[in-house]
This record gives structure tokens, sequence and C-alpha cells, in this order.
């Protein structure tokens, strides 16, 4: 297995402790300002990010704004365990060569647009899109007084260990 793919794997499972930890009423709160957005909103969006790139069509085409946004899995723990371990099996399972050209399709705020990757940096952008959201996620649990004993959860692995508060 290539270094890219443990890195999503080994990001993606503090998901599953995360997941394990909370209550339904807990993924789904919504009420932390200043986005009031809830942990299952974060976690939805990063499975959604994941599995638009498990579509790769005919063309060498990803489309990233194709996310299936299913709101179960923003509200019922058991749901988004599911569709964890679903985006886990496909990823392991990817056999993908990280040198591959392929286009991205995304929206960058003046509609969509055509993008020039190699499948390796996709996966090296949505592992780092994972823990951005990682941060969030951290941010919404301390507001809502939720341990998670995780010191590096939402914090990218450059990150000098001094200027973490976690360590």
């Amino acid at each position: 297995m290539n270094i890219i793919k443990e890195s999503n794997l080994k990001t993606l499972q503090k998901v599953d402790f995360l997941l394990n930890k909370l209550s339904n009423t807990d993924l789904c709160n919504a009420s932390v300002s200043p986005y009031y957005s809830s942990i299952g909103s974060h976690i939805r969006h990063i499975l959604d990010f994941y599995n638009c790139m498990f579509t790769l069509n005919e063309e060498n085409k990803i489309d990233l704004t194709a996310r299936c946004r299913n709101t179960d899995v923003e509200t019922q723990c058991h749901a988004a365990i599911k569709y964890l371990n679903n985006t886990i099996e496909k990823l392991k399972s990817l056999d993908f060569d990280t040198e591959t050209n392929i286009i991205v399709i995304d929206d960058l705020g003046l509609g969509k647009t055509e993008i020039s990757y190699t499948f390796g940096a996709l996966l090296s952008q949505a592992n780092s899109h994972t823990i951005h959201h990682y941060a969030i996620i951290n941010y919404i649990l301390d507001r809502l007084k939720i341990q998670f004993e995780d010191g590096s959860f939402g914090y990218n692995p450059t990150t000098p260990k001094a200027c973490s508060k976690k360590g």
C-alpha cells in the first residue's frame, strides 16, 4: 500500500473513534457560533469528498461538486459509521497510480471549472481537507464540552508540537 493511501486511511480512522463516542444529539448539534454547523455536517462533507473520488468517469474526470449529501449521516451515528466504513473499504481497494493524470471538476466560487491533477495530488488534498474539517470539529467539541482524547485531531502533521495546545 502506498504512503498516500495509508495516510488517508489513518486520518479517516479518527472519525470512527469520534463517532463511537458521540450521541446522535451531539452529532447534529448546530448550536455553536459563528457558523452553526454540526459535527455530523462536517463528517458527511468529508466522506462525500472521498466518495466523489471513487467516481472517475471514462473521460478521466472526477466531479467534486457531485456530492450525495445524505442528511442521515449528519444526524445518525450508525449511518455515519456505515458511510465511513464503506468509504474506507473503497479506499482500501482502490488501485491507482499516484501519477495518473485526471481532471477534477470543482467550484471555486465562480462556477464549475476543470483543473488538471494527478490522482496522488487529489488524495493529498483529501487528507489535508479532512484535517482542516477536524480542526473545525475540534472547535465544536470544545464549545460543546465534549472531551475527545486525541491530541493530534485537527492538527496538520507539519504543525510544530510547541504550537499545539494538546501536544
